[in-house]
């Protein structure tokens, strides 16, 4: 089931001290609100967003991104955000502070795994500092089963505008409406990176924090031989022809390259690790559960792709007139940009079994990138 996902930025940030809430302060040539949107919107699973904004800049964003105006409360903002969604009301909804630019796909994927078999999941860290509360003298406070609950927050859509409408409270989140009304909540893994931009020096240390990566390269190679057929499919696009390529799978032998491209750069091994060509679960698999698993994979670890680069060996068919569908097709599979994805195609002057049309061969070189 699709998702769809709030993005609470409506605050006025008075404890940052600027004229310039948290939110809209640039963040490595960016708003900090952008860096959770362009998360969300590159998940795979994620169909809709709707950003909730101040009314004095609900009308400086593009067309292509939803707004509404946030309430006189935070629990009034979020139901304006989750009130503008097209969603049904079983439909699975993150709600997520603007302020928290450290959002990765793997804690997407754990939320919403966890609301499988809960009502609501957050992200929360443990809290390992001692803890004393100062009441005119120091009384110490117990840590245990005491945890940091940060955001994404996620819900079924119909219970949590239940929830927030019965309640009509201030509450300090959208977890204290669902515990209210009763309902189990499940608290996930959460990450230093989620943590919350308040002050001007929160901002300094996140912008070390997600500014600050590794990067790493793979590369792929694939061959696949012809054998009788009408078409050849390259990149999830069928493509006529004479003949097709013998395979296990649907022998996309762009996508298979790709894939070890992938598993290559996380020194995971290689398709075949993976995907057993003895394994008659595979037989005539479409070549997008391999890309998109090493996608989750690379998601899994903290990764996300900064740009791929395919290069198709053949002689026939002809690449170019479908190159633009191909670009786009692995850019759907993945969940990334266009620009991210680049596709050319060249022949061996003759030589060699692609120069004799008895095969096509392909190589693919990624580029990874985590925050460390």
């Amino acid at each position: 089931m699709s998702a769809a996902a709030v993005i609470v930025a409506a605050g006025s940030g008075t404890r940052f001290g600027s004229e310039i809430p948290k939110q809209f302060q640039i963040l490595g040539q960016k708003p900090v609100w952008r860096w959770s949107y362009d998360v969300l919107f590159s998940h795979p699973k994620i169909s809709e967003i709707v950003l909730v904004t101040p009314k004095t800049v609900s009308s400086g964003f593009s067309k292509e991104i939803k707004t509404v105006d946030g309430g006189a409360s935070r629990s009034e903002s979020v139901l304006n955000g989750l009130s503008a969604l097209s969603a049904s009301s079983e439909t699975p909804v993150l709600i997520h502070d603007a302020a928290r630019p450290g959002l990765t796909h793997s804690v997407i994927d754990d939320l919403l795994e966890a609301l499988e078999h809960s009502d609501g999941s957050a992200p929360a860290l443990p809290i390992y500092d001692a803890l004393k509360r100062d009441a005119g003298e120091l009384v110490s406070v117990t840590r245990e089963n005491l945890h940091r609950v940060q955001t994404p927050q996620a819900f079924r859509l119909g219970d949590i505008v239940k929830a927030l409408t019965e309640t009509g409270e201030a509450l300090i989140d959208d977890l204290e409406a669902m515990q209210r009304a009763g309902k189990q909540i499940k608290l996930v893994a959460g990450t230093k990176q989620l943590e919350k931009i308040t002050t001007p020096g929160d901002l300094a240390w996140m912008e070390k924090m997600l500014l600050s990566t590794e990067t790493r390269m793979g590369s792929g190679f694939d061959v696949h031989a012809f054998e009788p057929g009408d078409h050849v499919t390259l990149c999830g696009i069928k493509i006529p022809h004479s003949a097709k390529l013998q395979g296990h799978s649907d022998a996309d032998a762009a996508w298979h390259a790709l894939t070890d491209a992938i598993l290559g750069a996380l020194a995971l091994g290689d398709i075949g690790d993976h995907f057993p060509p003895t394994d008659e679960k595979w037989r005539g698999a479409a070549s997008s559960v391999f890309l998109s698993h090493a996608h989750s994979l690379a998601a899994d670890h903290g990764f996300q792709i900064n740009n791929i680069d395919v290069t198709i060996i053949c002689e026939q068919p002809k690449v170019k007139p479908h190159r633009d569908a191909m670009r786009k097709s692995t850019a759907d599979c993945l969940g990334i940009s266009l620009d991210k994805v680049s596709i050319k195609a060249t022949t061996t002057e003759k030589l060699g079994f692609t120069g004799r049309s008895e095969g096509i061969a392909a190589q693919a070189v990624v580029s990874l990138s985590r925050a460390v």
